[in-house]
């Protein structure tokens, strides 16, 4: 079984399988299965799952018979779906101008609060970031607004909201501080090295709020690469993860080529030096 920290270690859906469509991520519409299998052998214990805004009609997460067959493979691997990382909402804002697109999104974020109990899930992620950022004082407002009338539904289904932000970090402590607990912090290591953010600086200010973490390096200003080669400090980020004492989901978002495997298994070496190294 793979661990980071003693904590349990998944992998961000896709990542072990051939591209879709070419797509760096996406959910691998028609091949998603076999995933299983092959995070079990790897040692995997849980597998983020997509939500795309293209082709979200044929997500199993959306259908009964999706979420039943999803069952079956957590069942028949003991792999499980921790959380879901709703990409749908790059796209499709819960925060948009365009009142329509708003109107769509908060009904199909509803209805993955109302499923994922169903599959095992307890957090979904929701990422602001790139064409989905929050900008203007406009969208936050909108963006708080649309999640406080979500907060019932999600603290029924027993499933926390985790908002994906490339605020900086007084911004974002400024906007968590608006919510309530079951609206948390994903915090993706790659993100937050690109935009050349302190480790330290991030964590004092929303550190307790934290409930996933993405696992991933990135080039300053730039795109993915093999963990240890771009301006992620991981150390860094041990150090923090450490004082917080996490305990949340930890995710390998990493690096990733057309295959997928190969490059994934020398990542996990690389991780695994580190934190030899750290301790």
């Amino acid at each position: 079984m793979l661990q980071f920290l003693g904590l349990d270690l998944g992998i961000m859906q896709g990542r072990l399988l051939p591209k879709y469509q070419g797509r760096f991520q996406a959910h691998p519409v028609g091949y998603w299965q076999k995933e299983f299998t092959i995070a079990q052998e790897l040692g995997f214990t849980h597998i983020e799952f997509i939500l795309d805004y293209n082709d979200a009609d044929k997500n199993p997460l959306l259908t009964a018979e999706g979420r039943a067959e999803v069952n079956r493979c957590i069942k028949s691997t003991g792999v499980k779906v921790r959380s879901i990382c709703a990409d749908y909402f790059m796209e499709a804002p819960l925060h948009s101008a365009d009142a329509e697109t708003a109107q769509i999104s908060f009904h199909v974020m509803q209805d993955l609060l109302a499923c994922s109990p169903e599959i095992g899930v307890t957090c979904i992620i929701l990422p602001c970031v790139d064409q989905s950022a929050v900008k203007t004082a406009v969208d936050k407002q909108n963006l708080i607004s649309a999640l406080h009338k979500l907060i019932p539904r999600a603290e029924k289904a027993g499933v926390t909201i985790a908002l994906e932000m490339d605020l900086n970090p007084a911004d974002f402590k400024s906007l968590i501080a608006e919510l309530p607990d079951c609206i948390s912090v994903n915090y993706d290591t790659g993100n937050s090295a690109a935009l050349d953010y302190d480790i330290a600086e991030e964590f004092e200010a929303y550190g307790s709020r934290i409930s996933d973490i993405h696992i991933k390096d990135r080039a300053l200003g730039g795109g993915s690469v093999p963990l240890g080669s771009g301006n992620t400090d991981i150390q860094a980020v041990i150090r923090e993860i450490t004082k917080i004492n996490f305990n949340g989901i930890l995710v390998m978002q990493a690096y990733r080529d057309d295959e997928g495997v190969e490059i994934l298994k020398s990542q996990l070496e690389t991780i695994k030096k580190i934190e030899e190294q750290y301790a």
